[in-house]
């Protein structure tokens, strides 16, 4: 015969907190690159045309969330930015040769976040 016993106040707390834990970590994107590098290269790289996530060449294609859903090549996410970095698109130069791998997978993760979380 199996028993079962109520767990206490103490067990259940810390279930709790366990469980809520996990949602966080859970919901927290993790990101290929580093986020706070890439917000380097972008200010040194980027900004001049795509400062606050907007676009001075083509003002349609910002780098919105919305926007980058529609129009980015593979969808919203880090390898689709580090793929346009790369090679360039349509006015955008390709930084392939410029920046390091690294370097663009940062970037690509500021941009991601940066567009989630909405550009300042």
């Amino acid at each position: 015969m199996l028993v079962l016993e109520k767990p206490s106040s103490q067990q259940v707390a810390k279930g709790a907190v366990a469980g809520a834990a996990a949602a966080v970590i859970a919901s927290t994107p993790a990101f290929a690159g580093d986020v706070g590098a890439g917000e380097t290269v972008f200010n040194a790289n980027c900004a001049a045309c795509h400062a606050g996530g907007q676009n001075v060449i083509m003002p349609e294609k910002t780098l919105e969330k919305e926007a980058l859903e529609s129009y980015l090549t593979g969808g919203f996410n880090e390898k689709a930015v580090m793929t346009q970095v790369t090679n360039g698109k349509n006015a955008m130069p390709a930084f392939g040769g410029r920046l390091s791998d690294e370097d663009i997978a940062n970037v690509a993760s500021y941009v991601i976040k940066s567009s989630t979380d909405g550009w300042e």
